[in-house]
């Protein structure tokens, strides 16, 4: 084998070496306080990350009231979302959870060039998975959940979290623009072992 190709076959070993390690030990996602400047200059993004670590919760859970109180002391409320890509490696973010009630809920919106570039569910990454592939991993005040996530309906998601859909602005010229699309989606325990 020649130089070039022993190279290549290097770096390959050395990049499934370290997804192993990574596979193990977790690669949590870049966490930025959503309500600063810096995260809006950003276009609203940060770095995601891969596997989530934490402990497995085997037991169900009846009501995801308890999330809303969950103050971590650098990343809130956020809490961080696996999903499962086309490729095999996850792709995990943080996000912010609605809880109403017992019931828990992800999602957000999308706004600015997103909505002028793609159409949903392709706004973000991991929307795109979770329409792809339902199940999801929350990882909440450091333990995992296994879950599935259920995209809402508009008219769920009016029903079940007061949101319209849409949100629209009336620009200058006194039309009416839409600046931001709402997407949520009710998410549930799975893989649980009976009591």
């Amino acid at each position: 084998m020649n130089k070039f190709w022993k190279g290549l076959l290097g770096l390959g070993l050395l990049l499934l070496g370290a997804l192993l390690v990574l596979r193990f030990t977790g690669l949590d996602p870049e966490y930025m306080d959503y309500t600063t400047e810096a995260y809006n200059e950003r276009g609203r993004m940060t770095w995601p990350g891969l596997w989530l670590s934490g402990e497995l919760v085997r037991e169900p859970v009846d009501s995801w009231s308890w999330v809303a109180a969950v103050d971590h002391p650098e990343r809130g409320n956020t809490v961080m979302l696996e999903t499962r890509t086309w490729y095999g490696i996850p792709h995990s973010v943080t996000i912010l959870p609605t809880v109403r009630g017992d019931r828990l809920y992800i999602g957000g919106s999308a706004r600015d060039n997103r909505l002028a570039e793609s159409e949903f569910p392709h706004y973000k990454s991991y929307w795109a998975n979770i329409q792809r592939d339902p199940r999801v991993r929350l990882k909440i005040d450091g333990s995992i959940y296994e879950m599935t996530a259920v995209l809402l309906q508009p008219e769920e998601m009016q029903e079940e979290l007061g949101r319209e859909p849409v949100t629209t602005e009336t620009a200058a010229d006194g039309t009416e623009q839409i600046v931001a699309r709402w997407y949520y989606w009710r998410v549930f325990q799975r893989n649980i072992i009976p009591n």
